[in-house]
């Protein structure tokens, strides 16, 4: 399978960019063909222009010329892997932005939608899976983004999956750097 891995992180050299290459590294372990999109290294801009604003009467809207490349690049992959720290129980402005500005109408819903494709979601978190679960902050993670963003552009995917205690001991952060190995390496296509 392709992968494209969406990574959102300012600095590579963190715990989730760790983890982004434990993943990508498992992936093509078991095969996979994997492309990363860095957006702060590549300097994506998040802001909405108007030329990339959604058209509810046009359907057919040709955006940008960001945004097709950014569109061109998710279409020649089968999977699209969303990796980011959890910041304010969701993802990062930038990532944010870019699922505004490139999963846009007429492409990824409304007339066409990415049915056909995969999805996941992985989140690196400071707190831990007791604190998600007492506050519902897993089930709000998985509203928002697996239903709102994944389920509702026509995408298969899996839960999304959360690296808990990130501010843990160095052995427990490599427990997370090998568990997203092991994700990597057991990545299939959803039937």
């Amino acid at each position: 399978m392709n992968v494209l891995v969406v990574f959102c992180h300012p600095r590579r050299d963190s715990l989730t960019g760790a983890i982004l290459d434990a993943f990508t590294s498992g992936l093509a372990e078991a095969g996979h063909a994997v492309e990363v999109a860095d957006l702060h290294a590549e300097g994506f801009d998040p802001v909405m222009p108007l030329a990339d604003e959604p058209d509810w009467n046009d359907g057919d809207k040709r955006y940008s010329p960001a945004v097709l490349a950014e569109q061109a690049r998710i279409a020649r992959n089968d999977a699209v892997v969303l990796l980011f720290p959890v910041w304010w129980w969701s993802m990062p402005a930038m990532l944010k932005g870019w699922i505004d500005r490139v999963w846009n109408n007429g492409w990824a819903y409304g007339k066409r939608n990415l049915a056909g494709k995969q999805g996941l979601v992985l989140g690196v978190a400071a707190a831990g899976a007791e604190m998600y679960a007492r506050h519902g902050y897993d089930k709000a993670i998985a509203a928002q983004i697996d239903v709102g963003i994944l389920a509702y552009c026509g995408l298969k995917h899996a839960p999304a999956h959360i690296f808990h205690d990130t501010l843990e001991s160095g052995e427990h952060r490599a427990k997370l750097i090998a568990e997203a190995r092991a994700m990597g390496r057991a990545y299939v296509r959803i039937a």
